[in-house]
C-alpha cells in the first residue's frame, strides 16, 4: 500500500490481492476442464493406481535435496503418501 499526496489531498494506493495458489494439495495445472489429474489417472491405471502413488512418493523423496523448493517436494511426498493410505485403507 502506498500513499500520494497532492496538495491538500492524500491518495491510498493499494496493490491487488493475488489469488493463494496451493501449489501442493491443488496446483491449477493439474485441473483442466474441471477434471483434477490424479482423478484420471487413477481412473486409468484401475488396480496400477496404488504403484503409480507409491512411485511419485519415492520420486518426490528421491529428488527434495535437488530443487529450489525441498519443503513443498516434501509436501508433495506426503500429500500423494496420505492418497496411497487412503487407497488401502478402502481394500
Amino acid at each position: 500500500m502506498q500513499t500520494l499526496t497532492i496538495g491538500d489531498e492524500t491518495l491510498t494506493i493499494t496493490e491487488p490481492e493475488l489469488p493463494f495458489t496451493d501449489m501442493v494439495n491443488s496446483p491449477p495445472h493439474y485441473n483442466k476442464s474441471g477434471i483434477e489429474c490424479i482423478d484420471a489417472i487413477g481412473a486409468a491405471t484401475d488396480i496400477g493406481y496404488k504403484y503409480y502413488l507409491q512411485g511419485t512418493v519415492i520420486k518426490y523423496l528421491w529428488r527434495y535435496e535437488y530443487k529450489n523448493k525441498p519443503i513443498e517436494d516434501l509436501k508433495k511426498a506426503r500429500w500423494y503418501l496420505n492418497k496411497l493410505i487412503e487407497e488401502t485403507e478402502k481394500t
